[in-house]
């Protein structure tokens, strides 16, 4: 399975009453396909997968697939429980997933062969390959990745840890398998700050929320970078996306919370976050304003 490009974690959308609201996600992904995603991610991280049940992950992914269409595949979140993560990853399945992002299980934290074995039980239990998500209380070491990369079901690992000596260990030690068809993405919040040193360990990818919200500027940070231009990609950096990380920084949550108001500012009324994420201030949902404005300047106005 090829990614090629930003990869797009698109919000999900809330009706008034709070339920989720599968057309008005379908029309968020759709406004965010002519900007050319490499790949989508619905009801994962920025989707909110924390606060979705395993049916609402299957709206969220079937309006997604359904909108999508082929174009590039579509990858469904699968965590927390294992009970949970099963019926997840099934409804995944019957909506017409590509694959599956294993995200961490709930709570507890067992040795890392236990995190390894979690992972077996899901691919066991569903036909779905998957992406693996190296953060939280999911964290691998080189012998769970060498194990994990021996099975031709799992076709990636995604780093969310931030330990970059780590994350190089984990490459090497799945590489040494000989698979030639495993991707490795960088998952950090706001990943686009932490990029060019995953890039220089062999981590090509990464997950873009601001693409959610700002989907020409994060398409023209990606440009600068794939390409090499330096320049282009440290204007970026500094002029947008170094202050909207001091803003996330403010209130935990934020790295969802701030892309999905970024999306109401856009015009589209997706709702707010559900609990325990909380919405921006009005201060700070003016200063996004702010940002979300230079970022438009940036790439030559609306």
């Amino acid at each position: 399975m090829r990614f090629d490009g930003v990869l797009f974690f698109p919000v999900t959308a809330y009706a008034a009453d709070g339920s989720v609201d599968a057309a008005l996600t379908a029309e968020h992904v759709a406004s965010r396909l002519p900007h050319a995603p490499g790949g989508v991610f619905p009801a994962c991280g920025t989707g909110e997968f924390h606060a979705l049940s395993a049916s609402e992950v299957g709206e969220v992914v079937k309006a997604t697939v359904e909108t999508v269409n082929g174009a590039v595949p579509v990858v469904s979140g699968a965590g927390g429980p294992l009970g949970h993560a099963i019926e997840c990853a099934k409804r995944a399945a019957d909506a017409g997933a590509d694959a599956l992002l294993v995200l961490p299980p709930y709570l507890v934290a067992g040795p890392v062969s236990g995190t390894a074995a979690y992972v077996e039980a899901l691919l066991a239990a569903s036909d779905l390959p998957a992406i693996v998500y190296h953060r939280g209380s999911a964290q691998l070491n080189e012998d769970a990745a060498t194990r994990l990369a021996q099975n031709p079901r799992v076709i990636g690992f995604k780093d969310g840890v931030g330990d970059l000596g780590v994350a190089q260990q984990l490459v090497r030690a799945a590489a040494a398998t000989d698979r030639d068809d495993l991707t490795f993405f960088n998952g950090l919040p706001t990943a686009e700050l932490t990029q060019q040193a995953y890039r220089a360990i062999g981590v090509p990818l990464y997950s873009s929320a601001a693409f959610a919200m700002a989907p020409r500027v994060a398409k023209a940070f990606y440009e600068a970078y794939a390409s090499g231009d330096d320049a282009r990609r440290i204007e970026i950096l500094d002029a947008f996306y170094l202050p909207l990380v001091r803003l996330r920084d403010e209130t935990p949550g934020f790295a969802v919370s701030l892309v999905k108001a970024g999306v109401r500012l856009d015009g589209l009324p997706v709702g707010g976050v559900r609990p325990p994420l909380v919405d921006p201030t009005p201060r700070q949902l003016d200063e996004l304003t702010r940002i979300l404005a230079i970022g438009d300047e940036l790439v030559g106005g609306a």
